[in-house]
């Protein structure tokens, strides 16, 4: 099992539980390869920030075990096309390192759209990054939408 944090809760944490939302917070890097007992690799999501011809930034989540379907998310976002912000862009874009973006940080410093998988809801609850390497939340799939203005859609390959 993941094991729960003790540590200093982080900024996300913070901005949770002012809001009155459930989450779990959980030390791990699903982005490492290993996922913890009793965690199923398709339940870690990756926040992955895009640059739309037309919108600029623009924020897809998907599970780690998936492939963004770029023109998927071009159509849904009004873009013509989207592609990944480049790693030396994406901290000056987003305010987060590449494996610590997170919906919830994003969404407190920015208005980029949101869209995340429809599997994650399906599924009930999903894991995405706290926004440190190394830390990650389950939280609600619905309600972490709804608290980020997320729309549900199919964005993988």
């Amino acid at each position: 099992m993941a094991k729960k944090t003790k540590q200093k809760k982080t900024l996300v944490d913070q901005i949770l539980d002012k809001a009155g939302i459930a989450h779990d917070s959980l030390d791990f890097n699903g982005l490492e390869g290993q996922s913890p007992d009793g965690v199923n690799r398709s339940d870690i999501f990756k926040t992955l920030a895009l640059l739309g011809d037309k919108t600029g930034p623009v924020i897809g989540i998907i599970p780690i075990t998936d492939h963004l379907s770029e023109k998927k998310l071009a159509k849904l976002s009004v873009n013509k096309k989207v592609s990944m912000i480049s790693q030396k862009d994406l901290e000056k874009t987003t305010g987060y390192i590449h494996g610590a973006n997170n919906p919830v940080g994003i969404r407190q410093k920015h208005r980029f759209p949101i869209f995340i998988d429809h599997q994650a809801i399906e599924k009930g609850q999903m894991i995405v990054s706290a926004g440190e390497l190394g830390r990650s939340i389950r939280i609600d799939a619905q309600v972490l939408a709804d608290f980020v203005q997320a729309e549900f859609a199919d964005l993988v390959e």
